[in-house]
């Protein structure tokens, strides 16, 4: 086993620590000495482990998670995975240190692909030092996860290609791209680096007249919105987008510091030259897991199908 050393990204239901994810029978990877190999990925942040679990049971993967070093320790001991995807940086026990302890002589071989969104040298050099695959979270995550993946069982590239041109309709995926559109930078720097975990590109802007601007040029595949900011509030922008052939299919989040009463939410939400006004509306406080499973529906990156 070598080390891989690549920019990575990503990066997105919570719980899965609980149980385990399985890929339906028709689709798991089938060699003549394999049947769905069994993954074990570990990560604090529950949008994380939710994007790598969801994109690996596709790939035909038996897929168990932990929330923390400790919690993966045990588990790793109990279920014997084939390969773990592992945080660094992990409560309780750190990702490198766990490693260490799985790759003890007598300990059953396991692959394993360690993720860091740190940028330190050394982790990368101890990575290798150990055996480790190595991917380091940003633009190019889930690709440098899919290298990993085809260099320890290279019948995967197939699988992998297949799942690019069923998820795009056999065209060229390109990564889904976010407006974050609020005068409150520490806002939009809070999105941006949740976003940028889970593979999604953000552009920025701090009012409605500039964000329009953007929206024209650069076709997001959603917008994030605050309801009151300068030049403009959210109605103003939904009515420029949807008033636009460029961007009148946009769907448009709107995130509020207080709560809107019912008729404000009725405005923000009533059709505008025939389409829909804003497809989901949050307060400032709100939960990211919901903000990103709404981003996985409207962005249709890794969206669940319902089964027939």
């Amino acid at each position: 086993m070598t080390a891989m050393t690549a920019a990575c990204y990503p990066a997105t239901a919570m719980g899965f620590n609980e149980y385990e994810l399985e890929a339906d029978m028709t689709d798991v990877i089938e060699t003549s000495h394999m049947v769905a190999p069994k993954m074990l990925i570990a990560d604090d942040d529950p949008d994380v482990v939710r994007l790598l679990a969801d994109r690996c049971v596709k790939l035909g993967f038996k897929v168990e998670t932990a929330s923390n070093g400790m919690q993966l320790l045990i588990k790793a001991r109990h279920s014997h995975p084939d390969i773990m995807i592992v945080d660094v940086n992990m409560p309780e026990l750190d990702g490198l240190t766990v490693c260490t302890r799985l790759l003890d002589p007598g300990s059953k071989p396991v692959d394993i692909v360690v993720v860091t969104g740190s940028t330190d040298p050394t982790t990368a050099e101890r990575c290798e030092s150990l055996g480790l695959f190595y991917g380091r979270k940003g633009p190019e995550f889930w690709e440098s996860i899919e290298s990993a993946l085809v260099e320890i069982y290279p019948t995967m590239a197939d699988r992998i290609e297949e799942q690019k041109m069923k998820s795009t309709g056999n065209e060229v995926h390109e990564r889904p791209r976010v407006l974050v559109v609020d005068d409150d930078p520490a806002i939009q720097m809070f999105l941006a680096s949740r976003l940028g975990k889970l593979g999604i590109d953000t552009l920025y802007a701090s009012n409605a007249v500039h964000a329009y601007r953007i929206a024209c040029k650069a076709r997001p595949s959603v917008v994030i919105t605050d309801n009151f900011m300068p030049d403009g509030d959210a109605q103003y922008l939904l009515y420029r987008l949807r008033g636009t052939p460029a961007t009148e299919n946009i769907p448009v989040f709107v995130i509020s510091g207080q709560a809107l009463n019912e008729l404000t939410e009725q405005n923000l939400r009533r059709e505008i030259c025939g389409r829909p006004g804003a497809a989901q509306i949050f307060k400032k406080s709100f939960d990211t897991h919901e903000l990103f499973g709404a981003l996985q529906q409207y962005c249709g990156f890794e969206k669940k199908q319902a089964k027939e």
